[in-house]
């Protein structure tokens, strides 16, 4: 390692001793400080197909050892992966995220969460609200807001003590962007039918179409809006990304050849790194709002 890319020791001992702190149960941490760290500790991720790594090692299928939160493939280096480097307690990883999930679905999920007694919980969800067959079937904002909301209370209320991160969802835009000037990956949408709402006629320049993409990239940014706001109503035990996986400008080779659409296996490594910066062990505070 370089001069110039090492971390401060004092950074390091700083980021560390954080970990500990929120990896520690609450009898431990506020009755007997003395006593060593736990010896396992679990982190659930809760969301949808994008976080059971689907299509990221096989047609069709999903892949949680590449999921970019609970994976334990080396090439993705999981959040699991690096609270477990980074403080050496052993993590029990949890993959509650389901392929095709909505918001609507995250309160059952974190009840799944609290039930396995996570202590570090991600949530990455609403592409599927977004993704729909028409843009007129899109979740509505506050019928989405809700779902978050409740979701949200459940660990709020559920599990207290764990530190929930609570990742953007991605700009689906950008894939239209790096996708429709490639006739193979326009014959992959149009054959799967992949996110019709943004997908279709992609290389379309009528008003109509320029229009409605538009409106559906918006629609990703309000839902990151609500998830910034909930998340900072809940408390400092939530930390919202910043817009950072939105902001992620991915590239072709990190989207899935299945679908051109899910993340590839270096697609989930780019998410878990974006959003790994952006929680709460970032060494510097992140940049809100615009996503």
């Amino acid at each position: 390692m370089t001069a110039r890319s090492a971390k401060p020791r004092s950074l390091v001992v700083a980021t560390v001793t954080a970990l500990l702190a929120v990896l520690a149960p609450p009898a431990v941490a506020a009755a007997v400080p003395e006593m060593p760290a736990p010896q396992r500790v679990t982190a659930a991720a809760l969301g949808d197909s994008i976080t059971r790594g689907f299509n990221a090692c096989g047609f069709y299928r999903d892949c949680p050892k590449r999921s970019w939160s609970t994976g334990g493939d080396s090439s993705v280096r999981s959040h699991a992966q690096r609270l477990q480097d980074a403080t050496g307690v052993r993590i029990r990883a949890v993959n509650l995220a389901r392929s095709g999930a909505r918001a609507a679905a995250l309160a059952d999920q974190a009840a799944q969460a609290v039930e396995a007694g996570a202590r570090y919980v991600t949530v990455e969800i609403g592409a599927n609200d977004v993704c729909v067959a028409s843009e007129d079937r899109m979740t509505p904002v506050e019928e989405y807001r809700a779902s978050i909301r409740a979701g949200l209370e459940v660990l709020r209320s559920g599990a207290p003590q764990a530190r929930v991160l609570v990742a953007s969802i991605p700009d689906v835009g950008r894939l239209w962007e790096i996708g429709k000037g490639r006739w193979q990956v326009r014959q992959v949408w149009s054959r799967l039918d992949v996110c019709p709402s943004m997908l279709a006629h992609p290389t379309s320049e009528r008003r109509e179409d320029v229009e409605r993409r538009e409106r559906v990239r918006t629609r990703v940014k309000q839902f990151n809006a609500v998830l910034e706001a909930e998340c900072a109503a809940y408390g400092p035990q939530c930390r919202y990304d910043g817009g950072a996986v939105f902001r992620a400008r991915f590239q072709l080779g990190q989207v899935s050849k299945w679908d051109f659409f899910h993340p590839s296996t270096s697609g989930q490594r780019l998410l878990a790194e974006v959003s790994w910066k952006a929680g709460f062990f970032a060494a510097e505070p992140v940049r809100t709002g615009g996503a």
